[in-house]
């Protein structure tokens, strides 16, 4: 009987200790933020990734009359700073910026992993997508997809394809394309979507795979010739530009932004955060900077943005490992 009582009576220790966190929780949430949020950037400043963190953040702090500052964290292809999200606390006060590269590539790419896509964070709201293009020197004598799979189909192994780096979502986007189209581009990573836009400028290369936004300006000018881009649908700021998939049926890459928090942020963190994000999507500013390079605004519960990633890591899955794609 003693026994018995004494288990009972701790248990009832135990549930009280367990509402009490649990009331701490929820005051802590009712309370956010109070304080500003750091929301990390894991690429260099000057990107479209940097570009829409800083319109987003600006937006957000004024809904959650906080400071939303951010910080960028480069190096290792985004890793290092979707590491230092992964292990902050998870109260909110650290948020990441990922993409692509992120919660797609890199963890199907890399060796070592530094960190789990989906165990180690909780999905806030994906924001946009930015188109990639397929692009060509004005001087390889194609003015569409289907030629240029003519051409290389009539004469293989001649031809190679730009991209930012090896394991980027530029680079995966001409290996789906040689997949898809049944041809055999070689890829040649740069060191950055700059020197290799140069040497496609220069004709040192005829065709890159780039983000719409990078190209959009030589495109205009005519010193690139744009063949396709890579979305699903045409481009409002390209409407002539038709689809990749216009002509391979299903291909669609590109490249997305969304916000992440640490695994185990409250969840009412997590729900004040996602209105703010979408909230922020709708502002009339916000609309026309991302309209400004082709940013195509989504918008999503937490839920959501967590099937995204794991469709995203499906999806590469395969081409990765029929690439043969493996990085330190």
């Amino acid at each position: 009987m003693y026994n018995l009582f004494t288990r009972w009576a701790a248990l009832g220790v135990a549930g009280a200790v367990l509402s009490l966190v649990s009331l701490g929780a929820s005051a802590v949430a009712q309370s956010f933020p109070d304080r500003t949020i750091t929301l990390v950037v894991p690429f260099a400043a000057g990107g479209s990734t940097d570009v829409v963190a800083r319109v987003i953040a600006q937006k957000m702090g004024e809904d959650l009359k906080q400071q939303v500052v951010v910080e960028n964290v480069a190096g290792a292809g985004g890793n290092l700073g979707a590491d230092r999200v992964a292990r902050a606390e998870p109260d909110g006060y650290t948020i990441l910026m990922g993409t692509v590269a992120t919660h797609a590539l890199n963890p199907l790419i890399l060796k070592r992993k530094p960190y789990d896509a989906e165990k180690d964070f909780s999905p806030v709201s994906l924001l946009v997508l930015v188109p990639n293009v397929l692009v060509v020197n004005p001087e390889l004598p194609v003015n569409n997809v289907a030629e240029l799979i003519a051409l290389l189909k009539k004469e293989p192994d001649k031809y190679s394809y730009a991209s930012s780096g090896n394991g980027t979502p530029l680079h995966l986007s001409g290996e789906l394309f040689n997949s898809m189209a049944g041809v055999k581009m070689q890829h040649v990573p740069y060191k950055g979507a700059g020197p290799a836009l140069n040497d496609l400028i220069g004709n040192q290369i005829s065709i890159m795979f780039d983000n719409l936004p990078s190209s959009s300006g030589h495109i205009k000018s005519g010193t690139l010739r744009a063949l396709g881009v890579t979305t699903a649908k045409r481009a409002p700021s390209f409407p002539d530009v038709p689809t990749v998939a216009e002509t391979i049926p299903g291909y669609e890459t590109y490249t997305w932004n969304a916000l992440f928090a640490p695994a185990q942020t409250p969840n009412d963190v997590v729900v004040r955060l996602n209105e703010a994000a979408n909230k922020a999507l709708q502002d009339p500013a916000v609309i026309a900077r991302m309209n400004d390079f082709s940013a195509t605004i989504v918008g999503s519960t937490p839920e959501e943005l967590g099937k995204h990633v794991s469709a995203e890591l499906a999806k590469w899955g395969p081409i990765v490992k029929n690439a043969n794609i493996q990085m330190d």
